[in-house]
């Protein structure tokens, strides 16, 4: 079983450990939390929640989850940052939700590395932290042995990841299903960044048609034509709510979809090209090595045999 143990501190923001806990709550993970004083833990929400474990816990975890750390400005304590240190050191991965960054970038493990964080915090962590390349857009950054995710909700985009890169897609969509969430979410948090605009043009039913024709050749003309508006709006629209151009977006569903090929059927890669929409195995192999440094059959030994 792969431990994975939140570090939790009073006031401690519920949502964010919930994110976590959702998402590695069953096999192969098994879910606990810490804190550095056992007891009653205070949360943002008014209630108290009982702790029994400390910060021995650490030292067993096989990923260490910062679900969030208020206010911003507090200092951990020599002692918790020992702890993650020292469980770094031996092969733990450590793991932040929203301004879980601070305490990740406090032990000095995020210099030189992009970090990310609520793009409300952004700033006030670089500040704080000159050496680590903040990142206030994207979702979640993962450098395998520590990861950061943006604003409160990320986390579960980030925790998904985890579970993709652990046990595959196909078993990080199945999680994902359970909770009623995408498997993958585009864009950064700059489309939710302007909180007094909400898009009257969702592209929910456009992204839902897009998905049941991925095998067909979908282009822009034929995007802005199901959406009756022209080429140049929907490219607009595309950047507004999702942070990317369209074509960006098929291709990730199409690499997302050809992992899934990959891991649950024997067919050949020239097949699930077709199926994908990448036309031959040439044009897959390519495009998979692009966005995932392996080879297709490479990933599927990867994963199969798991």
């Amino acid at each position: 079983m792969h431990r994975v143990v939140a570090l939790v501190s009073a006031p401690q923001a519920s949502f964010e450990l919930g994110c976590a806990a959702a998402v590695f709550r069953e096999a192969p993970y098994r879910f606990s939390v810490c804190t550095e004083q056992p007891g009653p833990v205070r949360t943002t929400e008014g209630f108290d929640m009982v702790v029994t474990s400390g910060l021995r816990a650490l030292d067993r975890a096989d990923t260490i989850v910062v679900p969030g750390w208020l206010p911003i400005n507090r200092e951990p304590t020599d002692t918790v940052m020992r702890a993650l240190k020292r469980a770094h050191r031996r092969g733990a991965r450590l793991v932040s939700i929203c301004s879980g960054a601070y305490v990740l970038a406090s032990t000095g493990l995020l210099d030189g590395r992009r970090a990310a964080t609520h793009w409300r915090y952004a700033d006030e962590l670089q500040r704080r932290f000159p050496a680590v390349q903040v990142d206030p857009d994207v979702l979640y950054i993962d450098h395998g042995d520590v990861a950061t995710s943006g604003g409160s909700g990320t986390g579960i985009d980030l925790c998904l990841q985890l579970v993709r890169n652990d046990h595959g897609a196909a078993h990080a969509a199945r999680v994902a299903r359970q909770m009623v969430m995408p498997p993958h979410r585009e864009g950064g948090q700059t489309q939710y960044r302007t909180e007094d605009q909400v898009p009257t043009d969702s592209l929910g039913a456009l992204l839902d048609w897009a998905g049941e024709h991925l095998a067909e050749p979908i282009t822009l003309e034929h995007l802005a034509g199901q959406a009756n508006v022209s080429p140049r709006t929907l490219a607009r629209r595309f950047t507004d709510q999702l942070g990317v151009a369209p074509g960006q977006w098929l291709l990730a569903q199409r690499i997302a979809r050809t992992r899934v090929l990959l891991e649950e059927t024997d067919l050949p890669v020239e097949t699930i090209a077709t199926k994908v929409g990448l036309s031959s195995a040439t044009n897959l192999r390519r495009r998979f090595r692009a966005a995932l440094h392996t080879t297709p059959s490479a990933y599927r030994r990867a994963y199969q045999g798991m």
